[in-house]
């Protein structure tokens, strides 16, 4: 014998009926079988609906319960062939007639009791049950319809009655051996009282009939269906990566039931529980899946089974001096409490007993302050305790597994992903049992807390990060390509996934929750909003990612400005914009130190060669003790390419051209000729070799004409450029007249640095480059006699964007 529930969800249309009625059909011809049915989708709803509207004298329940009879009315018409059609119809026709009077009843004297609601909720599972018991005989199923209220005793509590069961099970015993041979169609979440008034069973009533009449027919199983595949490992609205929970045993599927997991309930299990009756979780639309098996025992080398929280949690702080060592405070909270019917979530007491931390529903905050001061008006006023604080606006998230009493460390791992996502814990409590761990954060934290620790305990080995990228320019464009082409590999081979969930240029801005499909090339645009930073950033924050990256592909100040704030608020940042690391001395040093304190990365490869590995090879070697002597370096791929263009008897101003359109320059191609940007590479070395540099301590040569500084355009620089043609042609036969070749490069030794044209003769490691290429050259006490030499591409779009996709997958190897 097997026992089939399903919910409201299962059967809210025609098309969804029809696919329960035909799990049903294969299910009977695998065996014995009866059926417990919710009320159609929404009714239950509606019908408290009318009743509030009839309670407050209002006559628009009158259409609503009008539209419910006549959603009634044609699913008879589409399940039952015509000839059957007239008995079904007049059963329909009867209830709803009695509905209409009794909420004509309840119009007129503007009262609408307990016991009133529980008999109106009853007419959702009584129609629809008899409907489908109807619908079922034309799969030729040999049915009988059971009204629950006739088998199912309770007491006179309305709203949730409890269960009479020696005479209740005695009942359905007695109903299931008249009716031998046929298939029980059971109306779930009704009941009755002795008297036979009309009751109901509660919260999840129907899978609670279903577990009743489980366990009084000594059922082989139960079979919850629903609208998901089982338990999930936590909530999939909040966690994207939530996958089904294979097997859960009864006591973890109760702790995470009470902490908020919705698909199965306490009350549900406790009559299959003593019979250890297996329940099955399963899903309607897709039901070759195997969803969740709750049983007695389970396997499973998980440490934890799912994460599960409560929101709108408020904390209350009872404490004082005058509390220490004094015999009955913890009664008389908890006493105070449970008179004034306020039920508590979570205790977390200090270990010197100067404080009670209680978690309780935010709507019962208010009330519960009251009664506790009133509690301890004498010891309030005396100053042995403080006035209750109460603490809204927070939430409880609770990791359950039995796994946890037999391997250390799951603490451990729940408060590390929380800390490293910026999460405060407000207080926290285990069970002796170590089934459950319990703490509680800000709300705002909620989704970041459940997707970081669900990261931690369920995908170890895989790790997401959620990319917010500013600047789509030709750099940002070149990474999401490469993001897009890479991560399949990223995804099997390394068990790492990059979504990029906001976009912004510098007029528009986009989100995507889910993240954008970047094979769609996406590009923020006037569909979209105006690019606000601040906005930005607080979209940002608000979404709430664990292990979330800001990745700056602008030459932008003002981004660069809101490193800082970035970092404080436990989001990482991947740069090649120069602009921060480049700036005073002491923002410089606030920054790397932020980074550390918090444990976040501020990762900057590509400040200097782009994707060079610069900057990673000289931090390792300060790392490893070794101290840098001098630093030579050809650091702009643009200037390379100039000088190698110009050796080739090409005139100055067409190389420069020639470089503008190649995408080697910036478009102003003065910013290259300035040395500026060489200049700001060179300081960010010396810094990062340790020494104490200012921008005043690099002296620049700029490649720009004087005449050619101030012109208004672009256009106009490129043209009044021709003009001094012939002057680098003849620092270029200078140096060919000596056997050398021109050199644009960057010089730091003895705290000091210098920017300029020079040549170098053929011993030297820079004659031999070419095109765009850098170099630099690091000598070290270690490296003093032969420097360490780095070189390859130093510019385009290309490569400075492979060195960001660099940093973003090192930042992935670091979030392990």
């Amino acid at each position: 014998m097997k026992i089939l529930k399903f919910g409201g969800s299962s059967i809210g249309d025609i098309d969804r009926i029809k696919s329960v009625l035909n799990i049903i059909g294969k299910e009977k011809d695998k065996g014995e079988i009866a059926v417990v049915f919710s009320a159609f989708g929404g009714v239950t709803e509606d019908l408290l609906r009318c009743s509030a509207l009839a309670k407050n004298n209002d006559p628009a329940y009158q259409p609503l319960l009008l539209a419910m009879e006549k959603r009634h009315m044609q699913l008879v018409k589409q399940l039952i062939p015509v000839q059957r059609q007239s008995s079904v119809l007049t059963y329909v026709k009867v209830r709803f007639n009695e509905l209409e009077d009794l909420f004509h009843g309840i119009f007129l004297i503007k009262e609408f009791s307990a016991r009133t609601s529980d008999y109106v909720v009853s007419f959702g599972e009584r129609i629809s049950a008899y409907i489908l018991a109807e619908a079922l005989r034309e799969k030729s199923l040999d049915t009988v319809f059971l009204d629950a209220r006739e088998v199912v005793r309770t007491n006179d509590h309305f709203g949730n009655a409890k269960v009479n069961f020696p005479t209740t099970n005695q009942l359905i015993w007695d109903f299931y051996t008249k009716n031998k041979g046929k298939m029980l169609v059971i109306t779930g979440f009704v009941s009755s009282t002795d008297k036979g008034e009309t009751t109901t069973l509660g919260r999840s009533g129907s899978d609670y009939t279903a577990a009743i009449f489980a366990a009084a027919l000594k059922a082989d199983s139960l079979e919850i269906w629903t609208d998901v595949s089982g338990v999930m490992t936590a909530d999939p609205k909040l966690v994207y990566s939530a996958i089904t929970i294979p097997q859960l045993s009864y006591s973890e599927a109760m702790e995470l039931s009470h902490f908020g997991a919705k698909v199965v309930f306490p009350a549900t299990m406790q009559p299959a529980m003593r019979r250890r009756i297996p329940i099955y979780i399963k899903n309607t639309f897709d039901p070759a899946n195997s969803g969740t098996l709750i049983c007695d025992e389970t396997e499973n080398n998980k440490l934890i089974k799912g994460i599960s929280s409560l929101s709108h949690i408020s904390l209350l702080n009872v404490q004082g001096s005058g509390l220490v060592e004094v015999v009955g405070v913890s009664s008389r909270v908890f006493g105070a409490l449970a008179r004034s019917g306020v039920n508590v979530i979570l205790i977390s007491q200090a270990s010197s007993e100067h404080s009670i931390c209680i978690a309780i529903k935010s709507s019962d905050a208010a009330k519960a302050k009251e009664v506790l001061e009133q509690e301890f008006h004498y010891e309030i006023i005396a100053g042995e305790m403080d006035k209750v604080a109460v603490v809204p606006n927070m939430a409880v998230i609770a990791v359950v597994g039995e796994n946890m009493k037999h391997h250390p460390g799951a603490s451990g791992r729940l408060f590390q992903a929380l800390g490293r996502n910026n999460i405060n814990v407000s207080a926290i409590a285990q069970g002796s049992s170590e089934l459950n761990i319990s703490a509680v954060i800000k709300q705002t934290d909620l989704q970041k807390g459940l997707n970081a620790l669900h990261e931690a305990f369920f995908l170890a080995d895989n790790k997401v990060l959620h990319v917010f990228l500013v600047g789509v320019g030709l750099i940002g464009k070149a990474l999401m390509k490469m993001i897009n082409n890479q991560l399949s590999k990223l995804q099997s081979d390394y068990m790492l996934d990059i979504k990029i969930h906001g976009l912004a240029n510098s007029r528009y801005m986009a989100f995507d929750e889910d993240g954008f499909d970047l094979s769609q090339n996406p590009v923020p645009s006037e569909r979209d909003l105006p690019m606000d930073l601040n906005v930005f950033l607080n979209t940002m924050n608000s979404m709430n990612f664990s292990n979330s990256v800001l990745v700056d592909c602008t030459a932008s100040q003002e981004v660069a400005d809101s490193y800082q704030r970035v970092l404080e608020s436990k989001v990482a940042v991947v740069t090649p914009n120069k602009k921060a690391n480049s700036g005073t001395l002491e923002k410089y040093k606030e920054l790397k130190k932020l980074s550390g304190q918090r444990n976040i990365k501020f990762l900057y490869e590509t400040n200097v060669a782009a994707g060079l590995p610069v900057i990673n090879t000289l931090q390792d070697l300060i790392l490893s003790g070794d101290k840098v002597i001098r630093i030579e370096g050809v650091l702009s791929g643009s200037m390379n390419f100039i000088f190698s263009e110009l050796s080739k008897g090409i005139p100055f101003s067409e190389v420069v051209a020639n470089a503008k359109a190649k995408g080697y320059t910036e478009p102003d191609p003065r910013d290259d000729l300035s040395g500026m940007d060489v200049a700001r590479k060179i300081l960010i070395l010396g810094r990062e070799a340790e020494q104490e540099l200012h921008f005043e301590d690099v002296t620049v040569q700029s490649m720009v004409p004087d005449d050619c500084v101030h012109t208004r355009s672009v256009g106009e620089f490129m043209e009044k450029l021709r003009a001094h043609d012939d002057h680098f042609k003849e620092l270029l036969e200078e140096a060919n007249r000596k056997g050398e070749k021109l050199r644009f490069m960057a010089v730091l030794e003895n705290g000091k640095a210098s920017v300029g044209l020079r040549s170098v003769d053929a011993s030297h490691p820079f004659f031999s480059l070419v095109g765009s290429d850098n170099m630099i050259l690091f000598t070290t006490e270690r490296y003093h006699e032969f420097p360490m030499i780095i070189r390859g591409p130093g510019a385009g779009a290309d490569v400075t964007a492979a060195g960001v996709f660099a940093d973003i997958i090192r930042l992935g190897n670091y979030s392990r």
